[in-house]
């Protein structure tokens, strides 16, 4: 008479809730960072420099394009880049952006980009708005990552061990964001520099959020 394992005292197959879960490599960033490369190379290579500049024109978070009512450009002007990225920028965008999803979850990178992008092009729109900018600024292309990369980087901070650790990090970053606000002659900043340094701060605002949150959601099943 044969016996089973567990009659043997040999373990048996473990239930998948006691499992492991296997780390899900990232998807999402792979697949934004890819396509908006694609697309800037395909621009570049198709397109006519008039009709491509339509093209970026119509994607574009600037004020002629908010105030008639465009809301689309808000996701359209992350979708698209005015050159290819370089690729030192690229792989780092890839990197950090890959890394949050592995880390933290695709909802969860996907959110603070998008946090800091749109809040950050909402800010500075009403800024120049009530500013009264000149022509040239409120027509001008306003495309790119840079707003969303940013943000997530602040959004990553909050994630460091409490301590000096995240203090430092704030602080240098904050330093990085602040310093091209602050540099004056023939380098005066502008309001992509506005925009940068607000997606920062919104992005740790972000990640501090979500941290409070499941701090409390943890405490309620104590």
């Amino acid at each position: 008479m044969s016996r089973s394992p567990d009659a043997l005292g040999a373990p048996g197959p473990s239930p998948r809730w006691a499992r492991p879960p296997v780390p899900r490599l990232p998807r999402l960033a792979p697949a934004y960072v890819g396509g908006v490369q694609l697309g800037a190379y395909a621009m570049g290579r198709l397109l006519t420099p008039a009709v491509r500049d339509r093209v970026l024109r119509y994607c574009s978070t600037n004020v002629d394009n908010l105030r008639g009512g465009r809301r689309h450009t808000l996701a359209t002007s992350a979708l698209v880049v005015e050159e290819p990225m370089e690729l030192p920028y690229a792989l780092l965008l890839l990197a950090v952006l890959g890394y949050a999803e592995y880390a933290h979850g695709a909802w969860w990178a996907a959110g603070a980009f998008v946090f800091g992008h749109v809040g950050a092009t909402l800010v500075v729109y009403g800024v120049l708005r009530g500013a009264r900018a000149g022509a040239r600024t409120r027509s001008a292309i306003d495309v790119g990552t840079s707003y969303g990369f940013n943000a997530v980087v602040g959004a990553l901070a909050t994630t460091l061990p409490r301590g000096p650790v995240r203090t430092g990090a704030y602080a240098a970053l904050f330093a990085l964001g602040a310093r091209p606000l602050l540099r004056g002659g023939a380098h005066r900043p502008d309001f992509t520099d506005l925009g940068h340094f607000l997606a920062l701060a919104l992005g740790v605002g972000y990640g501090q959020g979500r941290r409070r949150a499941l701090g409390h959601c943890s405490s309620q099943y104590r």
